[in-house]
């Protein structure tokens, strides 16, 4: 009975030793290890490069996030839908029959805006986990309100924030797209 009270006694000394032993240091690597200078090499697709022009600012206005961009596709507007979801951010449709602009007309003080704040289109999507079914909430409003605006918000119900909004229809009378 000794003798097993003498090994088990000795067996975690054993381990912990082992555990504290650790490779000496070996020093600093050498300068010689680093290159001393780098060639520049000339991109090969210069030639190939395409810009794409954004928002021309005489004539037209700006409206939400990726405003200056062409209309987006359906399925480019499902991507999007699909990475605020991923985020976990709570979709939210909202509409504004009086221009979509945010302007500055009754009052010219920093930080007052007019048309900051858009009508909502039913009660946030809590819970959604499908892009279609936001996009079949967009049809619907499109369909109620033709000649409005239309935004999707991502909003985020713990910060208690509005992380991402872009529109996602333009009237087609609109006269200064």
């Amino acid at each position: 009975m000794a003798s097993s009270m003498v090994s088990s006694a000795s067996a975690p000394r054993a381990i912990v030793a082992r555990a504290t032993v650790a490779a000496p240091f070996g020093g600093l690597r050498t300068a010689s290890a680093f290159p001393v200078s780098r060639k520049v090499q000339k991109s090969s697709n210069v030639g190939r490069i395409k810009c794409m022009k954004v928002w021309p600012p005489l004539g037209l206005k700006k409206y939400e996030t990726l405003s200056y961009l062409p209309p987006l596709s359906i399925e480019s507007l499902a991507k999007e839908i699909n990475y605020l979801i991923i985020k976990g951010w709570v979709p939210c449709i909202e509409f504004d029959v009086q221009g979509g602009l945010v302007t500055r007309d009754h009052h010219k003080s920093p930080g007052y805006y007019d048309g900051r704040y858009w009508t909502m289109w039913k009660l946030p999507m809590y819970g959604c986990t499908d892009p279609a079914q936001v996009l079949s909430e967009v049809e619907e409003a499109k369909k109620e309100y033709p000649e409005a605006f239309i935004r999707i918000i991502g909003f985020d119900n713990v910060r208690q924030v509005q992380c991402i909004s872009f529109l996602v229809y333009k009237p087609p009378k609109a006269a200064f797209l």
